[in-house]
């Protein structure tokens, strides 16, 4: 069940990769009018946020720098241009990180994982429930994403 949640994840943030790659740097750093930060920003939020929905939640070190985490939680913006290389590793964690989750999951290092509720309204009250949770969130980013795309 778990690895079905997690493949869920993975193959639309592969096909958004596929999908950007006709895209210039300077178009993915692009901000459209209306909006306060751009694809890229996005691509690194997906990653942030996983980590802190199922490891910082759960009291546990996140599986990314502490600079990359905080450049793209939760109500942060971009705040500087996103090189090629920082790109190529928001692509590589869009992967891993995923691919940490389910080892994580498996060797069973969610047991504290405390009852909240996110902004949405939605009850997360252990580690399942998070993973069930995070396909809802990458998809309102990806249509972030999908929208954007047509601006830059």
């Amino acid at each position: 069940m778990i690895a079905k949640q997690i493949d869920i994840m993975r193959q639309p943030r592969m096909k958004i990769l596929e999908t950007l790659q006709a895209f210039s740097l300077d178009q993915l750093n692009t901000i459209p009018a209306g909006f306060n930060n751009n694809i890229l920003w996005n691509l690194g939020h997906m990653v942030a946020a996983q980590q802190g929905v199922c490891y910082k939640r759960a009291g546990l070190p996140v599986h990314v720098s502490d600079s990359f985490f905080n450049a793209y939680k939760p109500d942060s913006k971009p705040e500087g241009y996103i090189g090629q290389e920082q790109f190529d590793e928001i692509k590589s964690l869009l992967e891993n990180t995923l691919v940490q989750l389910e080892q994580d999951y498996q060797a069973g290092i969610f047991t504290n994982y405390p009852a909240w509720t996110t902004r949405y309204g939605v009850q997360i009250a252990s580690i399942e429930d998070a993973i069930a949770f995070l396909p809802f969130h990458e998809g309102l980013h990806i249509g972030y994403i999908m929208g954007m795309r047509k601006l830059v």
